[in-house]
């Protein structure tokens, strides 16, 4: 099963949680200080914010799924569409290691298909901590889907 995933940059994360804490009747799975996720059921939804990167607003989008045969699928559909895509493999980000890849649509917005494999306690790879104070996850937006795949930011 699939579960659809956003990620906001904050500015204030106390006053976030509250507000997203109240929108959606439930507190965070997990906090903590730079970060915060809802893991949702009612919509189906991996509901991230977190202070790390540039502006407020939407980081990335995208799908989590329960099994890697659901991400193997995502991947095979991407590829077959013919779609710039960044394969990262098992990757740490977010409090968690996953197995992910990235696909950028048109406007540049970032989509995420991850499966996540176990929580960890650092937000990412300490290799990757300068380029994270840059942004967080995302990677960078790919050029047309003809031309090769985007160049991975810091981390999920």
């Amino acid at each position: 099963m699939k579960r659809f995933h956003v990620h906001l940059h904050v500015n204030d994360l106390t006053h976030s949680i509250a507000f997203y804490s109240k929108l959606f009747a439930a507190e965070p799975a997990r906090v903590e200080r730079d970060y915060a996720k809802w893991m949702l059921e009612d919509p189906r939804l991996n509901f991230a914010i977190s202070t790390r990167g540039g502006a407020a607003g939407v980081d990335h989008l995208g799908i989590q799924v329960d099994e890697a045969a659901e991400l193997v699928d995502l991947k095979d559909r991407a590829e077959a569409a013919d779609l710039a895509l960044l394969d990262e493999g098992q990757t740490t980000c977010c409090y968690a290691r996953s197995d992910k890849h990235w696909i950028t649509d048109p406007q540049g917005v970032p989509w995420e298909h991850f499966h996540t494999l176990s929580n960890v306690p650092v937000f990412g790879k300490p290799a990757l901590a300068k380029a994270a104070a840059a942004a967080c996850c995302a990677p960078a937006a790919a050029v047309p889907a003809a031309a090769s795949a985007p160049s991975a930011k810091a981390c999920c």
